[in-house]
């Protein structure tokens, strides 16, 4: 059975996440999905299911954006390729979205958590009547109790109009939900001065109040065999969601019970 934490007991921090009304959670691939297998890293996800039910227990709403189609899809159609083709990537996308899908259903069903899926695409974001419609759907499934599970349609969208990372659907989405709090869990623990894997002297920081250039050239790319992002995109996703006055937090998310 989830627990519901006290702020009291929390560093300062935690408190954002403590206190928000409507909380949007993004999860990348690399966390969700074994890389070397190409399954979902089933233990971890009924960990992190058993923290959202946690929210769920403080009174809290929980919106998921859930990467992992593509990295799902393209075993069972033997696309091992590194780089794949737009067509094949909505090729795996299509196989991949039903794994996905059952594996939060499953995750989260435990705790007794209705589970929604929503594919969204960069329309239904920008164009305002679309746009609308979503936040409807998005609004109606919260009030009645259920846990939407949001990715980008990767199956229709094309290289020109699309995302093509979901920290940044994310931000659009806690965005459009008026979130007061986002939270990207990956496989780095925050933003370094450089590349901690690369520089051993990066240095980490741990409180970021405005995106200047200097802290958008901190940011580099993915080095995820399975991700999308990097920390440029979740740069790029704080400067939508801060304004929108949405916390933001990027955290290491291999941990169980993150």
């Amino acid at each position: 059975m989830a627990r519901a934490m006290n702020p009291a007991t929390h560093p300062s921090s935690a408190l954002p996440l403590l206190r928000a009304r409507r909380v949007v959670v993004k999860v990348g691939s690399s966390l969700l999905v074994d890389a070397e297998q190409g399954v979902p890293n089933s233990a971890w996800l009924e960990t992190l299911a058993e923290d959202l039910a946690a929210l769920r227990v403080r009174g809290q709403e929980v919106l998921l954006v859930s990467s992992g189609a593509i990295a799902l899809g393209r075993r069972h159609l033997g696309l091992s390729s590194a780089r794949l083709k737009l067509e094949e990537k909505q090729a795996a996308a299509a196989v991949g979205q039903i794994r996905l899908a059952h594996a939060w259903k499953d995750a989260l069903e435990l705790h007794r958590l209705s589970v929604a899926q929503i594919l969204l695409t960069f329309g239904d974001t920008e164009e305002r009547r679309r746009y609308l419609n979503a936040r409807n759907t998005l609004s109606t499934l919260l009030r009645l109790g259920a846990i939407p599970v949001i990715n980008e349609n990767d199956t229709v969208a094309t290289a020109e109009i699309r995302y093509g990372d979901n920290d940044r659907l994310a931000a659009r989405v806690a965005q459009m939900m008026s979130a007061d709090c986002l939270v990207l869990l990956s496989d780095v623990d925050g933003l370094y001065s450089a590349d901690p894997r690369r520089d051993p002297a990066a240095r980490f920081i741990p409180d970021v109040h405005s995106i200047s250039l200097d802290i958008e050239r901190m940011a580099g790319g993915t080095t995820s065999a399975v991700g999308s992002g990097g920390m440029a995109t979740k740069i790029a996703a704080a400067k939508i969601a801060i304004p929108a006055g949405c916390h933001m937090a990027v955290a290491l998310g291999r941990e169980q019970h993150v």
